[in-house]
């Protein structure tokens, strides 16, 4: 019998499977509304502006009064996780 393996990325950009989607939802969702598609407490991040070395550094190093800087709690492979599930975000279908 042959078994055949196929590999899920752990950081796939989803509703909250993957590792960063669960990670965004239990740490980030709380500013960031309906997973990053809307403002809430935080800035909307679905279509985002800013290039990934300042989402990266914010992640990081959070913005005083406003964002805590998450860069003790989180480590680099996570951080791109983050930023990997911001650049995938895409409206609700529906």
């Amino acid at each position: 019998m042959l078994v055949v393996s196929l590999a899920v990325p752990a950081f796939a950009a989803d509703d909250g499977p993957g590792e960063a989607g669960q990670l965004f939802a239990t740490t980030c969702g709380w500013c960031h509304s309906d997973g990053g598609r809307m403002a809430g407490k935080g800035p909307q991040l679905m279509d985002s502006k800013r290039d990934d070395d300042f989402l990266r550094n914010r992640i990081k190093t959070g913005k005083q009064g406003a964002m805590p800087a998450f860069g003790g709690a989180f480590s680099d492979v996570q951080i791109d996780g983050l930023v990997k599930y911001i650049r995938a975000l895409k409206p609700h279908e529906g």
